[in-house]
């Protein structure tokens, strides 16, 4: 889940991965990303509120990947489009979310939640 999220995250912002860079020996190393990420725990409740607030327009500068239940289920992308375009978004349970932007907007969502260990 982490995986497809940052590649999601990779493609809306390819700006954030660094240069491919060369070791001691001249093994060349694909870029990272820039910045450090942290990865914090929360339930699906948490995630729920955090997902609604991040339609609200103060919060529409920021980029946002959400994984559903309904992308965990899917095998294929054309099923995935398909069941997506026939479901409320209330109806579906956030398993992850990926933020990105200024870091006051951030911690102001998810200040309060723990870092994963």
């Amino acid at each position: 889940m982490v995986a497809i999220m940052g590649i999601t995250l990779g493609k809306k912002m390819p700006e954030v991965v660094g240069a491919d860079v060369a070791d001691k020996t001249g093994n060349r190393h694909l870029g990272i990303i820039e910045f450090p990420v942290p990865v914090l725990k929360g339930n699906m409740k948490e995630l729920k509120a955090i997902r609604e607030k991040l339609y609200e327009p103060e919060f529409s500068d920021l980029t946002v990947v959400d994984f559903s239940d309904l992308a965990q289920g899917c095998k294929a992308y054309d099923e995935f489009i398909e069941k997506m375009g026939s479901t409320a978004e209330q109806e579906l349970k956030y398993l992850g979310l990926t933020i990105c932007g200024t870091k006051k907007k951030v911690n102001k969502l998810t200040g309060s939640m723990p870092l994963l260990r």
